[in-house]
C-alpha cells in the first residue's frame, strides 16, 4: 500500500543522515592505508633502480616481470597487505600453493583456479569445464574433494543440472574465505614467507639524467607579437659595457 512505501521512504531519509563510521575511525584507516603503500608508490616514493618512463631503463620491468628467479623486497611485502594481493602475483600464488601442498592442503587454491578459469574462459568450453571441476573436486570419491557445507554443496549440485560459468561461485566463495582465515595467516607466519623476505632483492638507484634525449638546449621561435611590424626599424641591442655609439 501507499503508507508502506512512505513508511520506508522515511527510513531511507533517516538512514542517509545516520553517520556509519566515526570520523576518527576513518582518518585512522586513511593514516594506516596511505604508510603502508605510500613506500610502494611510485609518485610518492619513486622506483627502483629507476623510473623506465624517465630514464628509458626497462630493468624495473624486468625485475617485476610475473615470473623472476628472485622477487624485490618490496614485491614480497606486499603479499602481505591482503590476500587478494597474493592470489592476483603469479609468484605470490605459485609460492602460496608450495605452502598449502606442505599443509596437504593444496586442492583449495587448485578448485579455486579452476573456478576462476572457467568464469573467464570460452562460453563453449563451459560445460566441459564444470564437468571436470566435478569430478575432480565435488563428486563423492574425487582424488581431490573439498571440503565444502552441506547447504553450500547442495546449492552447487542443484545448479549443475544447467551449467554456466558462474554455478561454482557459492563454492568458490566458501573455499576462498576458508584460505583467506586460515591458510592466509599461517602463511605469513610460515618459514617460507620469512625466507622470500630475507632473500629478496633491494634494488641500488642508478643515477641517469633524468630526460636524456634533452641534451642541447631547445630553441624555439620568436612570438609573433615580437616581430617587427614592416616599415619599422629593427632594435639592435648595445654590446656589453658599452652605450652603442663608436
Amino acid at each position: 500500500s501507499s503508507d508502506f512505501y512512505k513508511c520506508e521512504i522515511e527510513c531511507f531519509k533517516k538512514a542517509l543522515g545516520r553517520n556509519r563510521v566515526k570520523s576518527s575511525v576513518c582518518l585512522e584507516a586513511y593514516l594506516k592505508f596511505s604508510s603502508q603503500h605510500g613506500p610502494h608508490d611510485p609518485i610518492m616514493s619513486g622506483c627502483l633502480p629507476s623510473n623506465p618512463w624517465i630514464t628509458d631503463d626497462v630493468t624495473y620491468w624486468t625485475m617485476n616481470a610475473p615470473m623472476v628467479t628472485a622477487p624485490t623486497k618490496l614485491r614480497v611485502e606486499r603479499w602481505s597487505f591482503s590476500f587478494r594481493e597474493l592470489l592476483d602475483d603469479p609468484m605470490g600464488r605459485g609460492h602460496f600453493m608450495d605452502f598449502l601442498q606442505k599443509e596437504f592442503s593444496a586442492e583449495n587454491l587448485s578448485f579455486w583456479e579452476a573456478c576462476e578459469e572457467l568464469r573467464f574462459g570460452g562460453q563453449a568450453q563451459v560445460p566441459t569445464l564444470v564437468d571436470t571441476v566435478y569430478q575432480q573436486f565435488l563428486a563423492p570419491g574425487a582424488a581431490r574433494w573439498i571440503n565444502i557445507d552441506s547447504r553450500t554443496m547442495e546449492w552447487t549440485l542443484e545448479g549443475l543440472r544447467q551449467p554456466h560459468r558462474y554455478v561454482l561461485d557459492a563454492a568458490q566463495l566458501h573455499i576462498y574465505m576458508l584460505m583467506k582465515k586460515d591458510s592466509y595467516p599461517r602463511f605469513l607466519k610460515s618459514d617460507i614467507y620469512k625466507g622470500l623476505l630475507e632473500e629478496a632483492v633491494i634494488p641500488l638507484e642508478t643515477k641517469r639524467r633524468a630526460f636524456p634525449f634533452l641534451r642541447k638546449p631547445l630553441q624555439s621561435s620568436p612570438s609573433p607579437a615580437l616581430q617587427p611590424t614592416p616599415g619599422e626599424p629593427v632594435a639592435t641591442s648595445a654590446p656589453a659595457g658599452g652605450n652603442g655609439e663608436e
